[in-house]
């Protein structure tokens, strides 16, 4: 494998970059998307005020211009892991409490999951590139809440989704800024700063 700092290192983690950017982009969409059709089939208010969430990563960061890429791909990790969790369980949720009644709202939870998986791994493939690889999933993800009712399950998923839709605007600005030491004085144009 290609050390860290070499030519071509540098032009797969633009690479990968570049796809992260467009693949966080996409997935933000898709769970705006999501949450319109949440609100909608679940008999909620658009706008519903929300605490945090527990078991949820907050997408806020302090000291955010203080962190190395390595912390920002490991936070981004964790939390896509997380995510991951919460949204398999709102999905086995959704099928026990509604079953094949709404299934449009099923695949598109279903679909979101996929996405969030295929985000994860590709975090995981940066975190590779940097050398460091990825940690452990032991452990990994929220434990289940207990006791919540029905109308406080859909009051967290509103949560989880409206967090993730943020973690896609943080998981694209983090690797934009991922990509700037790797543009060295590349003549190409640069694709980590387009939307």
């Amino acid at each position: 494998m290609a050390a860290p700092d070499s030519p071509s290192a540098a032009l797969r983690r633009h690479d990968l970059c570049s796809r992260g950017i467009r693949l966080a982009g996409k997935m933000r969409s898709d769970v705006v998307d999501l949450l319109d059709t949440y609100v909608e089939r679940q008999g909620l208010d658009a706008s519903a005020s929300v605490a945090a969430v527990e078991g949820v990563p907050a997408a806020a960061a302090e000291r955010w211009d203080e962190q190395t890429g390595t912390q920002r791909l490991l936070e981004n990790l964790v939390a896509y892991r997380t995510f991951r969790a919460l949204l398999a369980q709102m999905l086995e949720e959704h099928r026990e409490q509604l079953g094949e009644a709404d299934a449009a709202l099923g695949q598109a939870l279903a679909a979101i999951l996929l996405q969030v998986s295929a985000f994860a791994y590709h975090l995981e493939e940066l975190l590779r590139l940097e050398s460091s690889g990825p940690p452990s999933e032991e452990g990994a993800g929220p434990s289940p809440p207990l006791h919540l009712s029905l109308f406080e399950r859909k009051l967290r998923g509103l949560g989880v989704l409206r967090e993730l839709a943020q973690w896609a605007v943080r998981s694209a600005r983090d690797l934009r800024q991922l990509a700037k030491p790797g543009l060295g004085s590349s003549s190409a144009p640069s694709l980590a700063e387009s939307p």
